[in-house]
């Protein structure tokens, strides 16, 4: 099999061309299990941001010809919060994209996906799916939608109403493709399409991702920036056991509990920084190698001009 281009990196600089919603359209209608068409792709807050320190985070947003929009969120490095930002990134969209003055019926039906390479809380699944229910606390029943609600709302549950929420464990996954979701799944850990796959998007994603079709500029701009994830995943480690260590001696002098917190919190806070820096000055000197234009280097990695030229 050959070896794709990362998902997370072709949401950044691929599949955001009209040309190639096909490979989208493709893993949201094996996600939702029915046949989605892309309107448009929208422009979120997160993609204005192109600083180096974002790199661990990709957020794609599009609305489908039902006018729903769905945000698919990639994150590589992990987030404690990261569930609360899912729920600020939804609603902030309600609110952003119903216009002044408009009735509440009018507000947009969100689908928040979310892709992510660590363990999100404690599950076994690798596939999870959350909704908004109102059960009864004495009848235990369900309170659905009126006929006349059903008609003005055009749904037929409450829970089509508030946003609906996916989480992919992709580290979780098995590797064993069991239907054609799964074989999006393995993509997302693997970077690879097997031949008998036939999920929805795949063809046109092993035509199109193809790290071979990168230009040489492309492609050390793509190795930078994977070397960058694995850097990042490198530093987190070494600074969560640096602290560990830090707080288990100082715990033995002022309290185990007290210790360890706080020597976890002091080396990541340093080692991040330090790291952030040095990343960005090797991703700057390879792009310069590239003889990539200071005004992309300067995007890429948030290094100031002067910086940049002094490398």
């Amino acid at each position: 099999m050959r070896k794709l281009i990362s998902f997370d990196w072709a949401a950044k600089k691929i599949l955001r061309s009209k040309a190639n919603f096909g490979i989208l359209e493709g893993f949201l209608s094996e996600l939702l299990k029915e046949d989605v068409k892309i309107k448009q792709l929208l422009e979120s807050e997160t993609n204005k941001d192109k600083a180096i320190a974002k790199f661990n985070r990709v957020d794609l947003l599009v609305e489908n010809t039902k006018g729903e929009l769905i945000i698919i969120e990639v994150q590589n490095q992990r987030q404690l919060d990261f569930m609360q930002r899912m729920l600020y990134s939804s609603s902030k969209l309600v609110v952003d994209h119903i216009a002044e003055g408009n009735a509440f019926e009018e507000v947009k039906k969100i689908i928040s996906v979310n892709i992510v390479y660590f363990d999100l809380g404690q599950g076994n699944d690798y596939l999870y799916k959350g909704k908004t229910e109102f059960i009864g606390l004495n009848k235990n029943d369900s309170l659905k939608l009126s006929d006349k609600q059903k008609i003005l709302f055009k749904k037929e549950e409450i829970s089509s109403i508030f946003p609906e929420y996916y989480i992919i464990k992709v580290n979780n996954f098995d590797d064993v493709a069991k239907n054609t979701l799964d074989e999006w799944v393995f993509f997302l850990k693997n970077e690879e399409i097997k031949e008998n796959f036939s999920a929805k998007g795949l063809s046109e994603a092993k035509k199109k991702l193809d790290i071979l079709k990168l230009s040489k500029d492309e492609l050390d701009i793509y190795e930078a920036y994977q070397f960058e994830l694995h850097y990042q995943a490198s530093m987190f480690v070494s600074t969560y056991k640096l602290g560990n260590i830090e707080g288990s001696i100082k715990g033995r002098a002022e309290g185990k509990a007290e210790g360890r917190a706080e020597g976890l919190a002091k080396g990541k806070a340093e080692g991040i920084e330090i790291g952030e820096k040095k990343k960005a000055v090797e991703i700057a000197l390879k792009a310069k190698q590239s003889n990539l234009p200071i005004e992309t280097i300067i995007a890429l990695t948030g290094l100031d001009k002067e910086e940049i030229e002094n490398l």
